[in-house]
């Protein structure tokens, strides 16, 4: 496959200067000086792009401009660019890219990173091949295609002499940009396919990976930030007497979200905000709570709301239907819980700001900084845009850090505007922490939904209808209020929406319906809520006709082939059907997200009290083609585990406004000693890639809850699965 490469695009891209000389930035504040100098590269170190870098000995260097979180870019994105420039997978090493346009979109969320690089990241290692091919051509006097690369080596074929990557790098610095530049078909590929040694572990291992709580800079500051507990309170009166008393405190300070205590350190910073006292001001409906919620969602459901989809006429088909099946399902509002609370590092200096963060968007990151790190220069430049010809440079460095746990949560950058708030008030580096407490109690969360549904069966039990209302509140209106035109957030009916079974009348609604609680982008999104009520509901119908659920499925599958594989072999590797071990039962569900086809089988057994245990999960995906069988392994049980906290544990509720649990007691998390076998199956594709991060999720709670049936009877229909619900079965 030969892909043509803009040379004006590349050269964009490219940090390459002349030749081959190459400027980068070194930010030194971390050292005694804290100067911002410009360093020239050597000639001997080859960076043709802005992708990667070649030492002199042999190192290959690949920047990633994704946030790594655990879900494996270090690793999958390299990979793309070690397959095209045929490298020596030991010799490959990663750091972390800073804002810059070159890099495009550099937001890490949606399971976008690999199916976002697949090309531009495979070019950017196909165009260096050949520069570094066309070196060696010189360097031996021969024919280009006398050449080829294999293992960070360019061999000449007749003569079998040969030249390493290291060797050539000061030659093809020389080389122009080829206009265009073969990739390899899905049969060449040597590396993508195949597990690799995960680049990030290492450091996970040795301590040496950075988090946000690891920054250490010189005459650093901790502080801590007390949010009013009221959505929306702002504070009132502050009395900060035996806050300043503390040892180690080095101030209070007001800021758009709070009050911040400053200091030497943590533990002096928790005890000083431990002692303030803040008569805080409380907005209207400041005694919210979660029976009102629900009666809010209730009613909302009941309203005509927003039509999404109409197919085929549903009045007219419940009218012919033999029988109507109705049910009604619910799910609460979920905290991300990070294992690492939000933090953020920031130090405004010699005309610049620089911060140091977890964050899933490291442009938004910068944006947020600028505005509050430089806001008169923010205002002067709106005004003078448009009459300066000249790029400006941003005033603003991000150095994104590894993440303890994103799942969307940091998207939003609000650690990163008070930790910046904080650093131009104090004059001083500054580390802003949030305790587990406010990560719990000010998070933004996933939307609580209610569902309205109703479908038609003909003779033979086949749906002839399909309506499902949905009511609750929208993400996009939460995070910017006056977003969603014409009353439909699609994050809310993802999933929802053109469900793969054929059913002829279809008709889905949803009904905005805003509660004052802040909520934002969750593992997977509106796809959690409506894969959990699509898969349950559609086993209520299998069971009224005593159909098998499998087999239901399937029937109505003819015109859907990704998700009939994979639910096939699911069932398959879990031998669905078998006579299972004395007390356990089984469940499944297929859905499609983010562009890839996953289907799970439950293994289930419910003790005394109502306990349920989950023995096993089979999971097969069709994620297109696999760059690292290894990672996607890996997420799948990465997904098991955060659906099943969600769907048998995690409830965020309301009590006078204010958000009930504030730490693991009471929003409790899967248990190492809880976490059930987890299989996964790959569908092999040539396809291109699909999402893997957040697609393991959706079928999972459908799937245990539909396993609970099978072992009692009892349909749940509300999220997180309590022993009340059937253990007097």
């Amino acid at each position: 496959m030969r892909v043509d490469v803009s040379r004006r695009k590349f050269l964009i891209a490219s940090t390459a200067m002349g030749s081959g000389l190459v400027l980068a930035i070194v930010l030194r504040s971390c050292k005694q000086d804290r100067t911002r100098a410009m360093h020239v590269l050597e000639q001997k170190d080859f960076r043709p792009n802005a992708w990667v870098q070649i030492g002199t000995d042999g190192t290959i260097t690949v920047t990633v401009a994704k946030s790594e979180m655990g879900q494996g870019v270090w690793t999958a994105l390299p990979m793309l660019v070690a397959e095209e420039l045929e490298a020596d997978w030991t010799r490959i090493r990663v750091e972390q890219a800073l804002v810059d346009a070159a890099y495009g979109n550099q937001n890490t969320g949606g399971s976008s990173s690999v199916r976002e690089s697949w090309e531009t990241l495979r070019q950017a290692g196909a165009v260096v091949r050949e520069m570094l091919i066309a070196a060696a051509a010189e360097t031996w006097a021969v024919p280009k295609n006398e050449c080829h690369a294999r293992a960070s080596m360019v061999i000449h074929a007749p003569s079998k002499r040969r030249l390493s990557y290291a060797q050539l790098s000061a030659v093809a610095a020389r080389q122009s940009v080829p206009e265009s530049v073969a990739l390899k078909e899905a049969g060449q590929f040597r590396l993508i396919g195949k597990p690799a040694l995960r680049t990030d572990t290492p450091l996970k291992v040795n301590g040496s990976a950075l988090y946000g709580f690891d920054v250490r800079l010189p005459g650093l500051l901790t502080a801590l930030v007390a949010h009013c507990p009221v959505f929306g309170g702002r504070p009132g009166k502050v009395d900060d007497i035996k806050t300043r008393a503390v040892p180690g405190v080095r101030g209070v300070v007001r800021i758009d979200s709070g009050v911040a205590v400053v200091a030497d350190g943590y533990w002096a910073a928790k005890k000083g905000m431990d002692a303030l006292e803040i008569v805080w001001d409380m907005p209207e409906g400041a005694r919210l709570n979660s029976a009102a919620i629900h009666t809010r969602l209730a009613a909302a459901a009941s309203q005509s709301g927003v039509t999404v989809q109409d197919d085929g006429n549903v009045e007219l088909a419940l009218v012919a239907a033999v029988r109507k099946v109705e049910a009604v399902y619910e799910t609460p509002f979920q905290a991300h819980a990070t294992m690492e609370p939000m933090n953020c590092t920031a130090f405004i200096h010699d005309g610049i700001c620089e911060v140091w963060a977890p964050t899933q968007s490291p442009e938004a990151a910068q944006a947020v900084a600028l505005q509050h790190a430089f806001p008169g220069l923010v205002r002067l430049w709106s005004k003078l845009r448009g009459r300066i010809q000249r790029d400006w440079k941003i005033p603003v460095v991000v150095h994104t850090t590894h993440l303890g746990g994103g799942f969307g949560r940091r998207l939003e950058q609000d650690y990163v505007a008070e930790a910046v708030q904080l650093a131009r008030s104090v004059d001083a580096p500054v580390k802003l922490l949030w305790t587990r407490e406010e990560d719990m109690q000010h998070d933004v969360y996933r939307p609580a939904s209610y569902h309205r549904l109703t479908a038609g069966l003909d003779k033979p039990g086949m749906p002839v209808a399909w309506h499902h209302k949905i009511s609750g509140p929208s993400l996009k209106e939460s995070l910017r209020p006056g977003s969603v035109k014409g009353g439909h957030d699609p994050t809310n009916t993802q999933g929802a929406t053109n469900i793969p079974y054929a059913v002829p009348n279809v008709r889905v609604q949803y009904v905005m319906a805003q509660v004052g609680v802040p909520c934002g982008y969750w593992r997977s999104v509106g796809h959690s809520n409506n894969a959990f009520v699509v898969e349950c509901f559609l086993d209520e119908l299998a069971a009224s006709n005593g159909k098998d659920p499998l087999a239901f499925r399937l029937a109505l599958l003819a015109d859907a082939p990704r998700h009939r594989a994979v639910l096939e072999l699911a069932a398959s590797k879990a031998a669905w059907g078998r006579r299972m071990p004395k007390g356990q039962y089984q469940g499944l569900a297929v859905h499609k997200s983010f562009g890839s086809y996953v289907a799970q089988v439950a293994e289930v057994s419910i003790g005394n009290l109502g306990q349920v245990r989950v023995h096993r999960v089979v999971c097969a995906i069709d994620c297109g083609t696999v760059v690292n069988p290894g990672i996607v392994a890996a997420q799948m049980e990465g997904s098991v585990a955060f659906a099943l906290t969600a769907a048998l544990k995690g409830a965020i509720t309301l009590e006078d406004g204010r958000v009930a649990q504030s730490n693991f007691h009471d929003y409790p998390i899967l248990r190492l000693s809880e976490m059930p076998v987890v299989e996964t199956h790959i569908v092999k594709s040539n396809e291109p890639p699909a999402g893997v991060g957040e697609p393991g999720v959706p079928p999972t709670a459908p799937a245990v809850v539909n396993a609970i049936f099978a072992a009692t009877g009892r349909r749940i229909r509300r999220l997180p699965v309590r022993p009340e619900d059937f253990s007097q079965h």
